[in-house]
């Protein structure tokens, strides 16, 4: 994806609810250029997601022959091939609960086009697009099953969430889904193959769940740019349990469970089909704690050993948890919640972060590729009091607004500064002098 700018008409953001977390903002928002003023705003080819690989098509034709070149008006050769780069950005937990769709009825409201009966989910995660449509590949986590069109919608323990938020996700930005969670199974088989269906209408590709078993055997590998410049990015999705709930009698393969011996052989599946990079999601960890766990710790150290895994990223405990460098590969070990509307008295579940990896190919004999620099966007979601709407907002950025509220300035940063020191808590600012790590800006 190119970069692409959005500017909103105006910023409205309200007063912060607790000294350490809380932003609740409403405000309004306007079309964004990228959307068509009718039809579905996932159906532009504008916003087509990277190419699933299907085979080694040769993008070069041969070129007609031409004359023997002059030897003395012939150009010098180029000294150097240029290493191809990517950048991945990956996001926290998509996991919707009444406060988000009350949000989304209310924004379709204020829409001729969509009504009241409708939910429109873009003005809840337009904040955040400008950095979601700078990456070459953005990714997000579904958390949670989709519900038929019109519901009806659940939220905590068992959730069926709006599939409208798909449309929104590709719209904002997001190219691909991991969607192996502890919820996978909620609403059963019916729930899971209703999810995968509804993020293929919207071309959003995913990982982590499957409705066969070659489905979830072959890896996910979406090429990303073009022709010779092109990068390979496999994305492989899993997660500790189910909540409980069986897999499906002879469909044990419909959620991919972590097992590190598994994640290590599929990795290398994945190289072998071609990938240049493979990206490694984790389902896992003690809710609520900005420190890693021992579990997590554990198979974070057995999977970074692979020379196949390139960067390692988690879920789960819905707050933000440290960036580090195990064995030589970048982990961010949770991303917390991207948009959610858990309990307020969870005051830490309103803050996420995002992480922005950048890759660079190794010159040979090495080879491969190696991340050359990680930019981390600490994001907050206002909302918490029932009657103001959700938003997900760009810390940084809306600190940088000069409409933003001079009273709003001192939770901010509060929260800026929270989110800062739980990424940063392991020492990853310094853990290798060839790559930054660094606050990512627009």
């Amino acid at each position: 994806m190119g970069a692409v700018l959005w500017l909103a008409d105006r910023v409205a953001v309200v007063a912060v609810a607790t000294a350490s977390l809380a932003i609740f903002a409403a405000a309004g928002c306007t079309t964004d250029p990228r959307s068509p003023d009718s039809g579905d705003p996932a159906a532009s080819s504008s916003d087509a997601p990277p190419a699933q690989r299907q085979s080694g098509q040769d993008p070069k034709s041969s070129p007609e022959p031409s004359p023997e070149p002059d030897p003395e008006r012939s150009p010098k050769p180029k000294s150097a091939h240029q290493p191809r780069t990517v950048s991945l950005l990956v996001s926290g937990d998509v996991l919707l609960s009444e406060g988000t769709w009350r949000t989304a009825r209310a924004d379709a409201g204020k829409s001729r086009r969509h009504g009241s009966r409708r939910l429109d989910f873009r003005p809840m995660l337009r904040g955040v697009a400008p950095v979601l449509r700078s990456a070459d590949l953005a990714v997000c986590h579904l958390e949670t099953p989709l519900a038929p069109a019109g519901g009806p919608f659940a939220g905590y323990p068992a959730f069926s969430v709006p599939p409208r938020v798909v449309p929104a996700l590709r719209h904002v930005g997001f190219d691909a889904c991991t969607t192996a969670s502890n919820h996978s199974l909620d609403r059963g088989t019916d729930g899971l193959e209703r999810t995968l269906k509804t993020l293929d209408r919207y071309g959003v590709a995913h990982d982590g769940t499957g409705r066969t078993a070659q489905e979830q055997r072959e890896p996910l590998l979406l090429d990303v740019g073009d022709g010779d410049k092109a990068v390979t990015i496999a994305l492989l999705s899993y997660t500790f349990g189910t909540n409980g709930i069986p897999l499906p009698t002879g469909q044990q393969w419909a959620v991919s469970l972590i097992d590190p011996a598994r994640i290590v052989g599929e990795a290398a599946a994945a190289r072998r089909a071609g990938a240049d990079v493979v990206a490694v999601a984790l389902h896992a960890g003690t809710e609520y704690v900005t420190a890693p766990g021992d579990y997590q710790t554990a198979v974070v150290d057995e999977i970074t050993r692979s020379p196949d895994i390139d960067v390692v990223f988690g879920h789960h405990a819905h707050v933000p948890q440290p960036i580090d460098r195990v064995n030589g590969t970048w982990v961010a070990y949770g991303l917390g919640n991207f948009v959610a509307a858990q309990q307020t008295a969870q005051r830490l579940t309103y803050r996420g972060v995002s992480v922005r990896f950048e890759l660079t190919e190794r010159r040979r004999p090495t080879g491969g590729f190696t991340v050359t620099d990680i930019g981390y966007l600490p994001t907050a979601i206002t909302g918490a009091d029932p009657n103001r709407p959700t938003r997900v907002l760009d810390i940084r950025a809306t600190l940088d607004a000069p409409n933003t509220p001079r009273r709003l300035l001192p939770g901010l940063r509060a929260d800026l500064k929270a989110v800062r020191a739980d990424v940063l808590s392991r020492g990853a600012d310094s853990a290798d002098p060839d790559v930054g790590v660094h606050l990512l800006r627009r």
